[in-house]
């Protein structure tokens, strides 16, 4: 390998095995290579030579561990990335793949040991190959008023946008999950971040959600005349069950627009309800009693509880998106979703997967057993009249094998 400008610091705290790793990196090209046995060797290091490209960091070590290193480097920028090489078990070497993402570290690879010259070499050259990214400046977030919210509302700037669900063996459409879109007339579309946290906080969520409703009723009807029935699920906040009128409200709305509650469904997440008051519980089984669906949503992604999930009447679960991104590097998330699909089954629940981005995973969780998902790999988000036009396209159903 020509010659890389690299500083590589290697900590390690077995000198032989420390040794074997320096005398690789200088073969392979790097222009310095620093050592040593331990993180309070490798910290005085970096305070005097400065910070390094690469740190080849080992985990178990008399003294300071690569464990503590890494927590103290993270957040001062001494390392840019971090090639993992230990002989702990697989699964104790993936969460700390996990911590060193969260500790806001590179993780350019994980070589275990004995080190592999031609994997460490391709790592490195991966590295200085890269395009190089300018660092980002963290912009303030800023929220937007009450006033401007309320002004919005009134003049019907919020929108209901839809996402399909679908088969993922036909492709056919399952249902939509209808989203929130601030269409500004100057500032464009405001993400749903910048105004939600306010809707909760002012009391508003109500008045969205039964605005949402009469949008997509509206949209139903439409595909329907056109020959699809769909079914429109709708994000609902915990706090909105402890309202006591939420259910009578809702079905006078129904009556009123002649719907039924079998079209609809109403997605929680997890958090929130584990501690579900009585009159939360009142609100769930309303809701059931009127025909409505109730799914779980962002199932897995805080802690769950299988006791609740019993107890509360739900009758789908939406699994977390993140189980599909890390599907094909993290075999314990194909347990993951292997159990939900089973526990689904078990209870008599319908089993929603999130975040299918491309066809690999879609046919991955096909061989699981999948039946239903919902993401960019099949549509994204869109207005009411995209979706009527894309309804139209994809009558016959997009190809299984696109």
């Amino acid at each position: 390998m020509s010659d890389l400008p690299l500083r590589v610091l290697v900590l390690e705290d077995h000198p032989f095995q420390r040794s074997v790793a320096v005398n690789m990196l200088r073969t392979l090209g790097c222009r310095e290579v620093f050592e040593a046995s331990d993180g309070t060797q490798a910290l005085a290091l970096l305070e005097t030579l400065g910070s390094v490209d690469v740190a080849l960091c080992d985990l178990q070590m008399e003294g300071m561990d690569g464990l503590e290193f890494l927590q103290k480097v993270g957040a001062s920028g001494q390392v840019r990335s971090v090639i993992i090489s230990s002989s702990l078990s697989v699964d104790l070497r993936r969460a700390v793949h996990q911590m060193v993402g969260l500790l806001g570290l590179e993780l350019l690879g994980d070589v275990g040991k004995p080190l592999p010259v031609q994997v460490v070499a391709q790592l490195l050259k991966k590295f200085v190959e890269r395009p190089q990214m300018k660092p980002s400046v963290a912009l303030p977030v800023t929220l937007a008023s009450e006033a401007a919210l309320r002004q919005a509302m009134a003049a019907q700037q919020l929108h209901a946008w839809y996402q399909p669900k679908f088969n993922l063996r036909s492709g056919d459409i399952c249902g939509v999950e209808v989203l929130c879109r601030w269409l500004h007339p100057t500032r464009g579309m405001i993400a749903p971040a910048l105004f939600m946290p306010v809707l909760e906080r002012c009391g508003l969520l109500d008045d969205l959600l039964f605005a949402q409703i009469e949008q997509a009723l509206a949209v139903q009807r439409l595909a329907l005349a056109q020959g699809f029935a769909l079914n429109m699920a709708f994000n609902l906040h915990a706090t909105q069950l402890a309202n006591a009128q939420l259910a009578s409200s809702l079905k006078a709305l129904l009556k009123r627009e002649g719907a039924n509650g079998a079209n609809l469904t109403f997605e929680l997440t997890e958090s929130g309800l584990l501690e579900a008051p009585a009159i939360s519980l009142e609100s769930l089984v309303r809701l059931r009693m009127m025909g409505c669906r109730l799914s779980i949503d962002d199932f897995g992604a805080g802690f769950s509880s299988l006791q609740r999930l019993c107890q509360l009447p739900f009758n789908e679960i939406k699994l977390d998106a993140d189980f599909t991104r890390n599907l094909a590097d993290e075999p314990r998330c194909r347990a993951a979703i292997s159990s939900t699909l089973a526990l689904g089954e078990t209870l008599g629940m319908n089993v929603v997967i999130e975040g299918i981005e491309t066809d690999a995973q879609r046919r991955e969780l096909l061989a699981l057993g999948c039946a239903q998902g919902q993401g960019y790999w099949y549509a994204r988000p869109m207005a009411a009249e995209n979706l009527l036009v894309w309804l139209q396209q994809h009558r016959a159903g997009p190809s299984a094998d696109q």
